[in-house]
């Protein structure tokens, strides 16, 4: 299966989004991995195998406590992962589409297309996700103190002695349970876009009628929360503690501050997107699109095309017209594939995308939907069509140049 930028498709499975590790389908939702995740997963690891463990089990073989380190890590990230398809289950039921689920250094997020319907369809998909993660956590500790028989009674008086008598499962246990609380208290922060900050908009969506508002204040009190554990990041650096986030130092206190970056920005776009959906609704492509087309036929050297028009134009892909029915796109990643010794002698039609596998919109299509088709396809550009002619380009450079011309509308 491939991607080329200019919107190809080479089978009809292809992924709602790409990108990341692959880790397969959960019902029905593509689940893939971000890379950075493999860092965070070797931290957490790491970070019990050779700080938390040892100080709750010094008597372990090292084979025995990374295994049960490997192993908390597996089960944290599945768990976070129960929580986005929480999201994703209650979104279907109120129909609105996932394209799928991304694990990342930070988290997962839940690829939803569109804004909820209502303020309680925002709220229920929002406070889902810290309710599942709160539940894994008190579940998964209720079964550690199951499991841990009668070794906890002494924990109140001497707690590390109480948890050196614990096995590997209860120890598991009672580290996996506090962990997902936490992570579900934390979400319930009321800060943009968090759940919290989601369950906060919802509430002053359904007070005020108005979701632009609901979410310019959500996402201010997003930033607010963001700026807020950045300065306590930089405090837990220079040594400074703080009860519920632990031990100061510096790696505790950097990982605060990409936290309260990360959040931030988050904030920040999430207010951005609606504004641009909505200044994007009931606008026809026609509007938008780029219809000064410089074509090209499919008999055409490559060499040509990169001398005659490539050098000389700021097109980056070049409708193929043949007989005036629009037959397919050829774009530079298509021309990097040939050797420049061979550019003369290779045609623009043995290299480009064909029309059926290329995704189009009609001009009378909606804006909004052709950049959620963008989005999807994560393409540059998609040929707007009609019975086989082309009438122009539907590209991202135009959408920003168009939103620059309502730049107080945007900023309402």
């Amino acid at each position: 299966m491939s991607r080329h930028r200019n919107g190809s498709l080479t089978e009809d499975r292809r992924p709602a989004f790409e990108g990341g590790l692959r880790l397969g389908r959960l019902l029905g939702i593509e689940v893939r991995a971000d890379f950075g995740l493999l860092l965070v997963f070797a931290l957490v690891a790491f970070n019990l195998a050779v700080v938390q463990l040892p100080r709750w089990h010094p008597d372990w073989a090292p084979a025995l406590t990374w295994a049960i380190s490997l192993g908390a890590a597996v089960l944290f990230f599945a768990s976070i992962l129960v929580h986005e398809l929480s999201h994703a289950a209650v979104a279907r039921a109120h129909g609105i589409p996932v394209r799928g689920i991304t694990l990342f250094m930070f988290g997962g997020i839940a690829h939803i297309e569109g804004e909820p319907p209502d303020p309680r369809s925002e709220l229920l998909m929002a406070i889902v996700g810290p309710v599942t993660s709160i539940t894994i956590g008190i579940v998964a500790t209720v079964l550690g103190v199951w499991v841990a028989g009668g070794a906890l009674e002494t924990f109140d008086r001497d707690p590390a002695g109480a948890m050196a008598l614990l096995g590997p499962l209860p120890t598991l246990l009672l580290w996996l349970g506090p962990v997902n609380v936490m992570l579900g208290v934390f979400n319930l922060v009321p800060g943009f876009p968090l759940d919290g900050g989601r369950v906060l908009r919802a509430i002053l969506w359904w007070i005020t009628g108005n979701l632009r508002r609901a979410t310019r204040w959500a996402s201010t009190a997003g930033r607010w929360f963001a700026w807020a554990l950045i300065l306590v990041g930089f405090l837990v650096v220079f040594g400074f503690s703080f009860p519920v986030l632990g031990a100061s130092g510096a790696f505790q206190g950097i990982w605060l501050i990409l936290i309260g970056w990360f959040l931030h920005n988050a904030a920040r776009m999430g207010y951005e997107q609606l504004l641009v959906r909505q200044a994007l609704e009931h606008v026809p492509v026609e509007r938008v699109m780029f219809s000064h087309v410089e074509t090209i036929t499919p008999d055409v050297p490559v060499g040509d095309l990169v001398r005659e028009h490539i050098l000389h134009g700021d097109q980056r892909c070049y409708p193929v017209i043949d007989k005036d029915r629009f037959v397919g796109l050829v774009c530079l990643e298509d021309v990097r594939k040939v050797r420049e010794p061979d550019w003369d002698s290779v045609t623009v039609g043995e290299i480009m995308t064909r029309a059926n596998d290329l995704a189009t919109v009609s001009p009378d299509d909606e804006a909004i939907e052709a950049v959620q088709e963008l989005a999807r396809r994560d393409v540059d550009q998609i040929p707007v069509v009609v019975s086989g002619r082309l009438l122009g380009l539907f590209r991202r450079q135009d959408i920003v140049k168009w939103l620059g011309l309502r730049t107080e509308e945007l900023g309402a």
